[in-house]
């Protein structure tokens, strides 16, 4: 049945998505359904505990048993077995996690050195704190995509390496396709700053070139997200995933009070609800902020 899901599944999802779902099958779900008796609605649960045991992170555990229960689901359609419901129950975490956002001085010393030491590799970290844009789409990035006449980044590609091993097929290569959903596409604006920056390299770079190399190949996700890291770790800030530039931006934009719906449609995002729920943290100023609100609102 994994086989058939597979198969249908690969005619609707992009090739990075389906090269993670078919990772996710054949490293953890079907090893571990191969020792297992039966399944069951508590097989999601048993595979959660097992995965979690075995010292996998919450986010591998929960992106199995989102592929599990697509394959169940699957199943049930096609008479395989009944519709199972699998309602599966994680540990709450033990202790404050990495930051998921750059404090206000933090993501002001990182800016300072950014605008203070210029790179086409910097540049690419000031368009991802100023645009909220994701390491797939700096990295596709090209001058064209640059409107410095109207002031806005064209958003409409993204880059990833795509490995895939299933059986006799073994595909690993450097795809750039279209964003990661339709609402993906988007033209983000381009604060002052950027657009004074940006102007004078204009002038002189070739559109088709893309911006992190300035040159006809672009720079791989992953060899970008290293060079970040190594930054951070130079300048002395908290550890943070590059995904943290993007949470970065949208918590700042709603604690300037911007309102939602345009935060949303600059992510990229179709849902509010997603912008609210993942992407904006509230600091540790902005909670006092809140209390000292409540406070003199009581008349204290």
């Amino acid at each position: 049945m994994a086989a058939l899901w597979k198969a249908e599944k690969r005619r609707w999802v992009k090739p990075g998505t389906y090269a993670t779902y078919v990772t996710l099958l054949n490293k953890h779900i079907l090893p571990f359904f191969s020792q297992a008796e039966a399944l069951t609605g508590e097989s999601a649960q048993v595979l959660a505990d097992a995965m979690l045991s075995s010292g996998l992170s919450i986010k591998t555990v929960k992106d199995c048993i989102l592929v599990l229960r697509m394959i169940v689901k699957y199943g049930a359609r096609q008479g395989a077995w009944p519709m199972l419901e699998m309602e599966v129950h994680y540990p709450a975490p033990t202790s404050l996690t990495s930051p998921m956002v750059l404090s206000r001085h933090d993501q002001k010393r990182l800016q300072t050195y950014l605008q203070e030491h210029f790179s086409f590799r910097n540049l690419g970290l000031l368009i991802c704190l100023h645009g909220g844009l994701r390491i797939g789409e700096v990295c596709a990035l090209q001058w064209q995509d640059l409107n410095l006449a109207d002031g806005l980044i064209i958003v409409r590609k993204t880059i990833q390496r795509i490995y895939l091993a299933d059986g006799d097929e073994r595909e690993n290569r450097l795809l750039i396709h279209s964003p990661k959903t339709a609402s993906s596409f988007r033209e983000v604006p381009l604060e002052k700053s950027l657009l004074r920056l940006l102007r004078p390299l204009k002038k002189v770079v070739l559109p088709h070139y893309y911006v992190l190399t300035n040159g006809p190949e672009p720079l791989e996700p992953r060899t970008y997200r290293d060079y970040f890291h190594r930054l951070m770790r130079q300048l002395g800030l908290p550890p943070l995933r590059f995904h943290g530039l993007r949470h970065s931006f949208a918590t700042r934009c709603i604690e300037s009070k911007c309102d939602y719906k345009t935060v949303s449609v600059i992510l990229g995002h179709a849902s509010i609800a997603t912008t609210l729920n993942l992407y904006v943290h509230p600091g540790t100023e902005e909670k006092k902020r809140c209390v000292e609100r409540m406070v003199r609102g009581l008349g204290y």
